[in-house]
């Protein structure tokens, strides 16, 4: 019997996994998908998140590799409104980082690999979970068409916002949809900003821009309805008629449209099982908070988990905790979101002159430093 299986091989499960043989646990994890991941998706490592990778001996590595991210600067019909600086957020990691997310994987599948060899099984589909008294049994379909079969003294689920163990074991969600739709994609960088992260409030709706790696920069776009099949024409030319920048449609590397929606589950913790990341909460990716909440899930469910395994249960108080913590956790970083996306939506030009006007006092006031705080998630 093992003590923990986490289902779900993304940035969350690896993360949690990693956490897990470091504690000196048994640990496997199942993924459905048989290769590794190769889209950038998201991007942003906040410096709490960093904390726990350093506690991995990853951080140095991940920074190496990544872009950080020391100041904001807000921009309006190609005048700056006001700049943020992280300088103040963490002695460590004054800075958010930007890094691909296939990287950040890679880095934690590396060092799973070395502090658990095997533990990664790559093609396993989760088709059932019973709990009982002292275990949990879990029935999955490799990719070979076979049945495998594991129990486990307790089970993470990490398998992202159509969640399978959520399913299996019947926890609604409470869903709420967003009118928001955005198209993101990444180009080479011709803007001249840098390493900053430029975020341009125009009438017909914010464009955000942050740098990446190898030259390139992810821009994410504010639309009036939903691309189903996005261009890279386009996005360039709706960055360029809103920000000035010029952008090199033949230099795209990625495109993807989206809508948003926020979920919450109605329980994270059971006995034996417990849900992070996006199979326990959803928000919006305009702030870049969803991973990191994940990862900050893990860290906090950890000594539930060797609790679990070496006492045999966790007391109903500490449980309690640990939801109640985690729910507030997700509720402060979701309604963040939903005032990032309320400062880009499409306005009138004299709303976006109060609007820029109330938002470049804020920057220049001591006020500042506490916003650096709450976008850099010190206060999650």
């Amino acid at each position: 019997m093992r003590d923990v299986i986490v289902v779900g091989g993304g940035p969350v499960g690896l993360m949690m996994a990693a956490l897990a043989a470091v504690r000196g646990l048994d640990v496997a994890v199942w993924e459905k998908r048989d290769q590794p991941a190769t889209l950038s998706r998201a991007i942003g490592i906040h410096p709490p998140a960093l904390g726990i990778f350093e506690r991995l001996g990853l951080a140095d590595q991940l920074v190496a590799e990544g872009i950080p991210i020391r100041r904001g600067v807000a921009r309006s019909g190609g005048r700056t409104v006001g700049m943020l600086s992280f300088g103040g957020v963490s002695e460590r990691f004054p800075f958010v980082l930007s890094l691909p997310q296939y990287r950040t994987e890679a880095n934690l599948e590396q060092e799973l690999a070395e502090l658990a060899p095997g533990a990664l099984r790559r093609g396993i589909s989760v088709s059932g979970i019973e709990e009982h008294p002292g275990h949990v049994t879990v029935t999955g379909t490799a990719s070979d068409g076979s049945t495998v079969t594991e129990r486990a003294r307790f089970v993470v689920g990490a398998d992202g916002p159509r969640s399978t163990v959520r399913r299996l074991l019947g926890i609604r969600v409470a869903t709420r949809f967003y009118p928001d739709t955005f198209v993101m994609g990444d180009f080479r960088d011709d803007t001249g900003d840098e390493s900053d992260a430029v975020i341009h409030l125009e009438r017909r709706g914010v464009v955000e821009s942050f740098p990446l790696p190898s030259g390139l920069r992810r821009f994410v776009v504010a639309t009036d309805a939903m691309m189903e099949q996005p261009d890279a024409d386009h996005v360039a030319a709706l960055v360029a008629e809103r920000t000035g920048a010029e952008v090199e449609p033949s230099s795209n590397l990625m495109l993807s449209a989206f809508t948003v929606r926020r979920r919450f589950v109605e329980r994270v913790l059971g006995r034996r099982v417990a849900l992070i990341g996006d199979a326990a909460h959803e928000i919006s990716p305009i702030g870049g908070q969803g991973m990191n909440l994940g990862w900050l899930d893990a860290q906090a469910l950890l000594p539930i988990i060797a609790t679990t395994v070496r006492r045999g249960s966790v007391s109903s108080d500490r449980a309690a905790d640990y939801a109640r913590e985690r729910g507030i956790a997700a509720r402060r970083a979701a309604r963040q979101a939903e005032i990032n996306m309320a400062l880009g939506r499409r306005a009138s030009s004299l709303t976006v002159a109060g609007r820029n006007l109330a938002l470049g006092g804020l920057l220049k006031s001591p006020a500042s430093g506490l916003l650096a705080q709450v976008y850099a998630m010190k206060l999650i």
